[in-house]
């Protein structure tokens, strides 16, 4: 006898499990289709950023924008929200900022995550606005609450930068000398405007209408960077004609800076300055020879080490040139004298008064005058230092230290240098140390302050072969176009270059040599739009954002 129905029972549980599987695959994909316009966003943004010189895809900026903004539409859920926006986010700053976990594992971590929550705060704003005034209202208001939260975040010491939106286009000079009036954040302002713009456009056009308008706006926003860069070429020769010149030296020593501090002792690393520069000083005859940030590793001003001091300047007497070297500086305090407020100085038993080292460089010049000092301002974060370690002190104890870096104290005075030129007299320059080419209104204010050219010492061997040390220079350009300077770049290793002022780099030392450049730089008087208000733009921007988003509570206590 047969039982059919029996037979079947037990078949139909072992044809199920593969359906149960399919099911519960198609349940997860559905769950992470959500969050795909976000992911490809975060791609689109981190890969738009400066990476090798072969590779340009700043143009995926214009765009990187679209499917995050467009994914966000009808998103009323905070926490999806906040999922994708963050997801986005991170993909971007991973992508942009993977290279500074070569130098410390554990800082390159804590700088992508924190970065990557910094990066969401103008969406927390879009999101209320969203909600309170309309999806097209919080998209009108975007660019301007951007721009705005950039600035601002810059301003106080736990802020990277690095990640300022416009620093995308850094390589892109043909298109970016409207940065002289805007500075970085006018940049930035275009490249949110091109974006919500292009949205704006292709949500008409699903929707049947035609987007004239939006093309017509878009047409504009490339057309009009481009006059105003070729009306600033077709002046260039008048330009540089009219200008004197200083000529100079980079010496770039190919020092690994993850053994620099154990396996040179200091006599070795000032011989191999000696030799790199006796060379350069016989067959290229500049008045200025530059070493690289902390090059000197040591206290050289400091008395117990008065005779490699001594040394260096015989050396500057028989060369007849002047010197600008990045070294570690140390300052002491007597017992009783009041500490500055920034200081986070160290007691010492034995004087019974306290001390403090910098990041510093210094000008030397020949015959056995006083060092020109500057300390270096603007430092890296946990691996320079610990934000506001000055009014927490325990807060010492979460530094990331680099090798032979670590607590270093915040300087306070931007301190001018003046060069003696055998052709043109004083010629006064503003020295930047490394990070500090970040921060658009540090550099402006050594060119308001009368520096004709710009110096950079930096050490950009902590990152290998990764593209860090382009970005770097890639932001440096920057710089050059905001102030309308030349300026020398002077690197350990990887890159030593030349930048004029329109930000084209015309003579470069790749990374990974032994090596020195010589060239003639540029001297300016010209003061631009942004050197004179560096922080005009993104406070209008601020300003602009602060009313539109009272305009938008208004009306809805109104509408209530």
């Amino acid at each position: 006898m047969k039982y059919p129905v029996l037979s079947v029972g037990f078949i139909k549980p072992q044809s199920a499990l593969p359906l149960m599987s399919d099911l519960s695959i198609t349940r997860k994909h559905r769950s992470l289709k959500p969050y795909t316009p976000a992911f490809f966003s975060g791609i689109l943004l981190g890969i738009s950023f400066p990476t090798y010189p072969v590779i340009r895809l700043e143009l995926l900026a214009w765009i990187a924008f679209v499917p995050l903004l467009f994914s966000l539409l009808h998103e009323e859920s905070f926490g999806r929200y906040y999922r994708k926006v963050y997801l986005s986010m991170l993909l971007f700053s991973s992508i942009s900022l993977w290279w500074v976990s070569l130098a410390t594992l554990p800082g390159g971590l804590l700088t992508i995550i924190a970065q990557s929550f910094f990066l969401t705060v103008p969406f927390l704003v879009f999101y209320v606005l969203k909600r309170r005034a309309g999806y097209r209202f919080a998209l009108m208001t975007f660019p301007f609450i951007w721009v705005g939260w950039e600035w601002a975040y810059m301003q106080q010491d736990l802020s990277l930068g690095w990640l300022t939106l416009g620093n995308s286009q850094a390589d892109l000079v043909g298109m970016i000398q409207y940065a002289d009036t805007t500075g970085v954040w006018g940049v930035s302002f275009w490249l949110l405007c091109f974006n919500i713009i292009a949205l704006l456009g292709w949500m008409d056009f699903r929707r049947g209408h035609h987007p004239l308008f939006h093309v017509s706006a878009l047409f504009m926003l490339i057309v009009l960077p481009l006059l105003y860069s070729g009306y600033v070429f077709s002046h260039e020769s008048d330009s540089v004609s009219r200008e004197p010149s200083v000529r100079v030296t980079l010496v770039q020593p190919d020092i690994d800076p993850f053994e620099k501090w154990q396996k040179y002792d200091s006599a070795e690393m000032m011989e191999l300055y000696y030799r790199l520069t006796d060379r350069a000083v016989r067959n290229e005859r500049p008045e200025l020879v530059i070493w690289p940030e902390t090059a000197i590793p040591f206290y050289i001003l400091d008395g117990s080490y008065v005779g490699y001091l001594h040394s260096l300047q015989m050396s500057l007497n028989i060369w007849n040139v002047s010197l600008l070297s990045g070294f570690s500086d140390i300052v002491r305090y007597p017992p009783g004298v009041r500490l500055p407020v920034s200081s986070s100085a160290t007691y010492d038993d034995v004087s019974g008064g306290y001390f403090e080292t910098f990041n510093a460089s210094m000008l030397l010049a020949p015959g056995f005058v006083l060092p020109q000092v500057y300390h270096k301002i603007r430092l890296v974060p946990f691996a320079e230092r610990v934000p506001y370690v000055e009014y927490f002190p325990w807060l010492g104890n979460f530094t990331f230290s680099l090798a032979g870096i670590s607590s270093w104290g915040k300087g306070s005075d931007r301190t001018l240098m003046q060069l003696d030129s055998s052709r043109h007299g004083k010629v006064v320059l503003g020295n930047i140390i490394c990070y500090e080419s970040i921060f658009p209104g540090l550099v402006s204010e050594f060119v308001l302050k009368g520096a004709r050219f710009l110096t950079l010492v930096t050490n950009d061997g902590w990152y290998s072969t990764s593209y860090g040390p382009y970005q770097h220079l890639a932001i440096g350009k920057l710089r050059c176009i905001e102030n309308r300077r030349a300026m020398a770049r002077c690197a350990n290793t990887g890159i030593t270059a030349f930048i004029d002022k329109y930000g084209r780099s015309y003579a470069e030392i790749p990374w990974w040599e032994e090596n020195v450049l010589t060239s003639e730089v540029p001297l300016s008087r010209e003061l631009t739009l942004f050197t004179r208000y560096p922080d005009m733009f993104p406070k209008a921007a601020l300003a602009i954002a602060g009313m539109l988003i009272a305009i938008a509570f208004i009306r809805k206590i109104r509408l209530s």
